[in-house]
């Protein structure tokens, strides 16, 4: 072998040599890399900890000069900026990076404001983006010359970071969750003791009820007062919308109908002071209908004022009415220009219904209404049977009917049997 061969074989050996101790010390980088951020995020860094190391490991690990990151938190927010060429426009997630799915390196791009960039990588979760990273300059040295080898690697990091912030978003916005479902629970809890705690059963009338809100809670009332030794008073009543502003208004308004009650003499008086209260509460924004009644055991009238509600069903010798009697509802007008009074002998055995419209308009599948003249037919069918039973009676009818479709309203019963 000539002394050139020879010196050419070494050559070549201490290259292979060179090479491979390259090659090394670039894996022993990234698997130090990598167990540092796996590190941070065992140790529960914060989300701005987190991206501060992402961006020294990019920056000063791995030398990439241009760097553009980013994230969605309630919206897409820049999370990383570095090394970006002044007085030049930044892409935008929505016209520009929102249908990037795959690694795209931008000599296949011929935006200006990508001439910046070598690769736009976009993290993915079932199709839907998570984050978008953009990276330019970067360092050649440390791939041998080769950017596609070190492009994979960058992905991995940002797919743990990004993973990492968003499993801490979701288990905050689990918190949220679980902080409102809580919140919503008591409130739900609160609204239930306004209703009665206990209705009459007794030598002069049997009462039962059903409430079912739409949500946690709901606008629909019902309530009972005994006025004296000989008369009782009760009420359903309805606040316009759902939720927790008509739970609100509603839990109001019960307060003052409850005060009202013992200093209005009559239901006219009353329901005129009811309405500027409810007109000052909310604003004209809502307003609220309600039956409202008053029952003398010993004369057996029943006087009452229907302001909007659905008309309760009176059934009384196998004959229906309806008690319509009244006025608008109570928040429409700031000051209302009649009010009527209803009164009606009630004769022993007779039935009163009270239901609001989350009942006749309850909805199946073919968008029919369940109708006050199938309610009207089950009282009727069902008008020997305890009130409780009456009402059981009403809500199986009304699970049956809407079948799969869901409530789409608060429900509320009040049946009353006077003896």
């Amino acid at each position: 072998m000539t002394s050139i061969s020879k010196n050419k074989n070494e050559q070549i050996i201490l290259e292979t040599l060179k090479i491979a101790n390259s090659a090394l010390k670039l894996k022993n980088l990234k698997l130090n890399l990598l167990l540092e951020i796996t590190n941070a995020i065992n140790n529960n860094f914060s989300r701005d900890q987190l991206l501060k190391i992402f961006e020294f490991v990019l920056r000063n690990q791995l030398n990439i000069g241009r760097l553009l990151f980013y994230t969605k938190d309630d919206e897409w927010e820049c999370s990383i900026a570095h090394g970006l060429v002044p007085r030049v426009a930044l892409p935008s997630i929505e016209h520009d990076l929102i249908n990037i799915h795959e690694v795209q390196e931008n000599t296949k791009n011929g935006a200006k404001y990508f001439e910046q960039f070598d690769v736009i990588i976009p993290i993915m979760h079932k199709n839907v983006p998570l984050a978008f990273l953009l990276a330019g300059d970067i360092n050649e040295d440390l791939i041998e010359n080769t950017k596609t080898r070190h492009i994979p690697f960058i992905q991995t990091l940002a797919n743990i970071i990004t993973v990492s912030i968003e499993n801490k978003r979701l288990f905050k916005e689990n918190i949220r969750r679980a902080g409102m479902k809580r919140e919503m629970e008591l409130a739900s809890e609160m609204q239930n003791m306004l209703f009665p705690s206990k209705l009459p059963q007794n030598e002069h009338i049997e009462m039962a009820a059903y409430h079912k809100p739409h949500q946690d809670v709901g606008g629909d009332y019902y309530d009972y007062i005994q006025l004296s030794d000989n008369e009782v008073a009760f009420c359903m009543a309805d606040v316009s919308g759902k939720g927790v502003s008509a739970a609100l208004l509603m839990s109001n308004f019960q307060a003052n109908l409850r005060a009202l009650f013992k200093h209005e003499a009559s239901l006219t008086d009353l329901v005129q002071e009811l309405n500027s209260k409810v007109m000052s509460s909310a604003m004209g924004e809502k307003f609220i209908t309600i039956f409202i009644a008053k029952y003398n055991f010993v004369t057996r009238v029943l006087q009452y004022v229907n302001a909007g509600q659905n008309p309760p069903l009176l059934i009384s010798n196998d004959t229906t009415s309806q008690l319509s009697v009244g006025c608008p509802g109570l928040g429409m007008l700031d000051e209302l220009p009649t009010i009527r009074e209803g009164v009606v002998i009630i004769e022993p055995g007779s039935i009163i219904t009270c239901y609001t419209d989350g009942v006749v308009e309850l909805e199946n599948m073919r968008e029919r209404e369940f109708g006050e003249s199938k309610l009207e037919l089950i009282i009727l069918d069902n008008q020997n049977q305890p009130v409780r039973a009456i009402n059981e009676k009403i809500v199986s009818l009304l699970r049956s009917h809407k079948g799969h479709m869901p409530y789409v309203d608060d429900i509320a019963l009040l049946t009353t049997r006077f003896k």
